[in-house]
């Protein structure tokens, strides 16, 4: 009787890209970074030097878990849990490093997250997505995990767990600030972003219905966009000045040559294309049928328009809408440059600065609300899709 040997499971690429990528940062990378304070070079620790043995050996542990799962595992949610693990595992122990190096009462010391964290972290997060991306879950689910995970990372923050870390220090110390500088950046985001909408929405309509129209305005769109940011708003600056100068009513407004207003034209400029190029793909996109079925029950064009077409064609101008969301939520951080406020204010100064966790408090937030806005409202496409369909 003839022995068979199991075969060996095939390892899995992106995970033994994954695995040996987070070997290399616990091996060679330091665990966390030591400063007396803001602005000073820091001091490299690793994982064994800032966490009892005890606590260093589940913390490795854990992560060897995960780096089996991701090589060997095919199981989708057992791969979502092995890095979920790994995620807490590494959030606590560098939450922990920060109390362990953090003398009582001080408030000068800074311990912030080393580069073996960040590139754990990195590891670990597209292992997550990779399994999320195998589970093909619904748009109802994908919105519930962000929901989870938000509403988990609010939990902790709100608990105090990572008070002693670096960034949450800058945070309380900037806490008004932050309050204010978030609500303008999302003003600066969202405000461009609709009247954008109540424009580009009918110039779309307009070269769709005008064909001939297409191809100046679209181009026209299409210089504006390959215009650089910062040239953007330099160019605004100066006629924006003189309107404020010459017109009282325009100052009196908050219209001048530098701060808001500049950058809300320059994102409203820039989010006109995206919108009406996804408008008239979309109504490109409209069944002919539909619509002479539509006029063949007495309907009026106007009622074509805003009963059929629109409503086939708007999964398309959804995504020409989250394209331009998630692309003025990262632009609006250059408009602190002119004064435009946002959170790029902390950017920038942390640059100027040398403050690598002043940065971080403005760049986490910014890279969050992007990363939010793209899931949200590709689960609101699929879903207006499924609805068309």
């Amino acid at each position: 009787m003839a022995l068979t040997v199991p075969r060996l499971r095939r390892l899995d690429p992106l995970g033994a890209l994954l695995a040996v990528a987070g070997a290399t940062a616990v091996m060679f990378l330091p665990f966390v970074i030591f400063k007396s304070n803001r602005v000073v070079p820091g001091d490299p620790r690793g994982l064994l030097e800032v966490l009892p043995a005890w606590a260093a050996f589940a913390c490795q542990a854990s992560l060897l878990l995960a780096a089996t799962a991701a090589l060997g595992v095919s199981n989708a949610r057992v791969r979502l849990g092995a890095a979920l693990l790994g995620v807490t595992v590494v959030a606590l122990a560098v939450a922990a490093a920060g109390d362990a190096l953090t003398p009582a009462g001080n408030k000068v010391v800074r311990v912030a997250p080393g580069a073996g964290v960040w590139v754990l972290l990195v590891c670990l997060g597209l292992l997550a997505t990779d399994a999320i991306t195998r589970m093909r879950p619904g748009p109802g689910r994908r919105v519930l995990f962000l929901a989870v995970f938000t509403a988990a990372a609010g939990l902790a923050l709100a608990h105090g767990t990572f008070d002693h870390l670096s960034v949450m220090r800058e945070y309380a110390v900037n806490a008004d600030r932050f309050a204010r500088e978030a609500r303008q950046h999302l003003w600066l985001a969202l405000g461009s972003l609709a009247a954008a909408v109540v424009v580009a929405l009918p110039i779309g309509i307009l070269c769709h219905r005008v064909p001939r129209l297409r191809a100046g305005v679209l181009g026209t769109l299409n210089v504006i966009q390959t215009i650089p940011s910062i040239a953007l708003f330099g160019i605004l600056m100066a006629p924006l000045g003189a309107l404020a100068g010459a017109v009282p009513l325009a100052a009196a407004l908050g219209i001048r040559g530098i701060g808001a207003a500049p950058a809300a034209v320059a994102l409203f400029l820039y989010s006109l294309l995206p919108i009406a190029a996804n408008t008239v793909a979309g109504l490109k996109r409209v069944p002919r049928a539909a619509v002479e079925a539509a006029r063949g029950m007495g309907m009026t064009n106007w009622q074509v328009l805003t009963g059929v077409e629109l409503l086939l064609a708007l999964p398309v101008i959804l995504t020409g809408i989250r394209i331009v969301l998630v692309q003025n939520i990262g632009m609006v951080t250059v408009a602190a440059l002119i004064g435009g406020g946002g959170l790029g204010t902390f950017v920038f100064q942390g640059i100027g600065q040398t403050a690598i966790d002043l940065v971080l408090l403005g760049a986490i937030p910014i890279v969050a609300l992007a990363f939010s806005a793209a899931v949200v409202l590709d689960a609101l496409v699929e879903v207006m899709d499924r609805a068309r369909q």
